[in-house]
């Protein structure tokens, strides 16, 4: 019993150490939700609810027949993946975290892909968007267009190169994931409002969730940053926390592109913790785990650092 109390004492700890902190720093917690919700409400909102909205959308409709039927031969002889799967690779590619792991999940649910194909999407095909990419980290924030074609080629090369060593520990086997006949009784809906309606109500309550750890882990930045400025220790953690704030802190702390430049490739590749939570929350109900998703998410940044260090050094 007195183990159980000391247990339950210990894993409250946290949460009592960030309130009594957010009571001695309540400027810097205003300005983290404050930057959180902005950075939310300004571009990942207008950037990710159309797609999230579109995809729902077609997997309700015959949205994902079409696609299946014209990219699915091309990816399943690139990538090994079944006719369905297609879809979670354009989607992961395009759109940007966590709509990845949102596709895959929602086909993994739906019965449209099996759980080893979804967890093997997962570990290559849920990735920073290129409009991120070119807008925020190479125009904006490292203001170098001859930069922008090397960091593409890179943060794509690398999780493309990646799936063809995770694949072996998915396919058992097998040359490609099989596809999964549709079941009789689920039956494609046609298009209507009713379904509109329904994936209006998915999409928005997945991008709040979105919004809601955007905020809190830019609080959390903030806060860290407010008092423990001079630990080198916490400072070099936290730029993992959030990529946007992440990418922000490298640049203004490190001035050596020669080292700037691995790291950031590095934390793009893996997003962030942030983007790690908002993956987690797309997975629930689907069985899919989130260790191997991380070790495989690491792997990729230590790839992509690698790669930058190598370019950066020769180019």
């Amino acid at each position: 019993m007195k183990q159980l109390i000391s247990r339950q004492v210990l894993s409250g700890l946290p949460a009592v150490f960030l309130f009594f902190s957010m009571l001695l720093s309540p400027q810097a917690v205003f300005e983290g939700a404050q930057s959180g919700l902005l950075l939310w409400f300004q571009i990942v909102f207008p950037t990710l609810f159309p797609f999230m909205l579109v995809s729902g959308m077609m997997l309700s409709g015959g949205g994902l027949k079409a696609i299946s039927r014209v990219f699915g031969r091309i990816f399943s002889s690139v990538f090994a993946t079944s006719s369905n799967g297609a879809f979670a690779v354009i989607a992961g590619f395009l759109c940007g975290y966590p709509m990845g792991a949102k596709v895959s999940a929602d086909m993994v649910r739906a019965g449209r892909i099996s759980r080893d194909e979804g967890a093997y999407l997962l570990s290559f095909c849920n990735n920073t968007s290129p409009v991120f990419i070119m807008n925020f980290i190479v125009w904006k924030t490292l203001n170098r267009e001859e930069l922008l074609i090397p960091t593409l080629t890179i943060l794509v090369f690398v999780p493309i190169s990646l799936s063809f060593i995770f694949r072996r520990f998915y396919l058992r086997g097998r040359r490609r994931f099989p596809d999964i006949p549709e079941k009789r009784e689920k039956k494609t809906e046609r298009f209507s409002f009713s379904v509109l309606d329904s994936c209006l109500s998915d999409s928005f309550e997945g991008i709040v969730k979105v919004g809601l750890y955007i905020i809190f882990f830019s609080v959390m930045l903030s806060l860290l940053r407010e008092i423990s400025s001079d630990n080198f220790v916490v400072c070099a953690i936290l730029p993992t926390l959030e990529i946007t704030n992440g990418v922000l802190m490298i640049v203004r702390s490190v001035s050596d592109l020669t080292v700037s430049y691995p790291l950031i490739l590095g934390l793009t590749s893996f997003g962030g913790i942030c983007a790690a939570a908002q993956t987690q929350c797309m997975l629930k109900g689907t069985g899919l785990p989130m260790i191997p998703y991380i070790i495989q998410k690491l792997t990729a940044a230590a790839a992509a650092s690698l790669t930058g260090i190598i370019f950066i050094h020769i180019f």
